[in-house]
């Protein structure tokens, strides 16, 4: 069997999630009947868009998910709690060979908001585009695209996808990354700059203005493919890093929609009478020990620090109590819970390893190298707080600039640091965070068994075989510690009592298409 070797995961992505304070809420309230057409909303994204090109972009909350379907619209979307694909701009995308081979079909007489045909064509551009380096895609959607060897046109509206390898659920990664968004490509091909003053795309909406570091006007497309839809006639779109920024601005009148990502804030807007809706997320953040090296290519290492953890603790230091604990690695509304505890807060037990470790002349010694922003500089202090009340373990924590994250990833130069591992559907990401072929692997694991298990996840076609193969990798997880998951990553929408319509899907990526304002 042929090891897909994925480039490696977009390391930015931990820094931009340390904000999470995990959750699974489902509180959607705000307004509710038949929708309303007309309005304008004014939604606030987290990060100003480097690019339009949605091979640049990155398809999730902490990015630019909410732009990217509102110009590009979505080939398909996954349902937030069961996983289930739900076709879109495609019609369908089946396997008649376990995953080796796709055919994916599109609906019929789609077009560009220019009135170009949107064909297999194009899609075969976009995604082979993708994966050539002068194009300078994000790392986590080179990742995905890279899962295909080759794709080939069948006719106008059918695209063949060769894979690899077998990946009978591949549509998963499809969803949450670019590969989702569709460009016309004659509109790439005239370059970045003129295509960031005009992209063109099949959404719901077209832009009418882009001004960096202010705003971003939506107009509603009269040839979106799912009338009445949208129902907006226009989007404000603006970016706010600062989380209590966002919510100050939607609280205080100045925004209708605010994607969010920290419960603390979150909870205030709660409190206020908004609305909040957040995708029910497996996994969540963890700390990665480097297995590559010292101390922690010793599992006893890892074993101790988990054990001499307490999480809940920790939580209440960095959190204020408003975050979610991660002690099962799947969230139980997921069909891969299996009720596997990941960790146990045990300090005795801790202790004996440190000294065990000790007496063989290894005492357990490492650097937390903490990004500079607040909750990731109060994860590593309480990290250090808690393990400095053990004999013969020492943390130091080292304060790294956001610039170092891509290089500490490739380099695995570090000890400890904050990475991240979230997901509807586990395939393909616990396959790339984990497996030992991987090179998005952060912590370096590379553990046989581990490896069985993650690969059988990865080729059954049977949900028998899946949940069976997903209870081994929880198990493994367990055993081996590679990483310390401490709180569910947190993808949320906040929003005004008089706007309803706000569906999510993927990792956090709001569909403007459902937004609609009650007068």
């Amino acid at each position: 069997m042929i090891r897909n070797r994925p480039l490696p995961a977009l390391a930015v992505a931990a820094v931009l999630l340390l904000s999470a304070c995990g959750g699974t809420s489902a509180d959607q309230g705000g307004a509710t009947g038949e929708p309303v057409a007309g309005g304008t909303a004014r939604v606030i994204q987290i990060n100003e868009p480097r690019s339009l090109d949605p091979a640049i972009m990155g398809n999730a909350w902490a990015f630019n998910a909410v732009l990217g379907n509102a110009i590009y619209g979505t080939l398909m979307v996954n349902d937030p709690k069961t996983g289930k694909i739900e076709y879109k701009l495609a019609e369908s995308m089946v396997t008649e060979d376990g995953g080796a081979t796709f055919e994916l079909t599109l609906r019929e007489g789609l077009t560009f908001s220019d009135g170009s045909p949107f064909n297999a064509e194009a899609v075969k551009f976009n995604w082979d585009r993708i994966k050539d380096p002068a194009t300078g895609s994000a790392a986590s959607n080179i990742q995905e695209a890279s899962l295909a060897k080759t794709t080939e046109v069948v006719d106008t509206r059918t695209l063949k996808i060769t894979m690899v390898e077998p990946i009978p659920n591949y549509a998963q990664a499809l969803v949450s990354s670019s590969l989702n968004w569709i460009a016309s490509p004659t509109a790439l091909r005239a370059g970045q700059r003129a295509f960031d003053a005009k992209p063109v795309g099949a959404g719901p909406f077209t832009v009418e203005s882009w001004t960096r570091q202010d705003s971003i006007e939506l107009v509603k497309n009269p040839k979106y493919w799912d009338a009445p839809k949208p129902y907006l006639d226009r989007i404000t779109l603006r970016s706010i890093n600062d989380s209590t920024q966002r919510i100050n601005t939607l609280t205080s009148g100045g925004a209708d929609v605010a994607v969010d990502t920290n419960w603390a804030t979150m909870a205030t807007a709660r409190d206020a009478g908004f609305a909040v809706d957040t995708m029910p997320l497996n996994g969540g953040q963890y700390l990665a020990m480097n297995a590559r090296r010292a101390p922690f290519d010793d599992v006893r290492a890892r074993q101790a620090v988990a054990a001499a953890l307490d999480l809940r603790a920790m939580d209440t230091t960095v959190y204020n109590g408003k975050g979610s604990l991660v002690p099962t690695l799947f969230t139980e509304s997921s069909p891969f819970h299996s009720g596997q505890q990941l960790v146990k807060t045990d300090k005795a037990a801790a202790q004996r390893l440190f000294d065990e470790l000790a007496a063989e002349g290894n005492p357990v010694s490492f650097t937390f190298k903490s990004y500079p922003s607040p909750e990731s500089k109060a994860v590593a202090e309480s990290v250090q707080a808690q393990l400095s009340t053990f004999r013969n373990v020492e943390v130091r924590v080292e304060i790294v600039d956001h610039t170092e994250v891509a290089s500490l990833h490739a380099s695995h130069d570090f000890d400890m640091l904050i990475s991240s591992a979230f997901f509807i559907d586990p395939e393909p990401r616990l396959w790339t965070v984990f497996h030992g072929d991987s090179r998005g692997n952060v912590t370096g694991i590379d553990d046989e068994q581990l490896n069985a298990a993650l690969q059988q996840g990865r080729e059954s076609t049977s949900e028998q075989e899946r949940k069976a193969a997903y209870e081994r990798v929880q198990q493994r997880l367990a055993e081996i510690v590679p990483g310390i998951f401490y709180t569910r990553s947190a993808a949320s929408a906040v929003s005004a009592d008089n706007v309803g319509g706000v569906v999510q899907y993927g990792y956090g990526s709001l569909l403007p298409e459902e937004l609609w304002i009650q007068p």
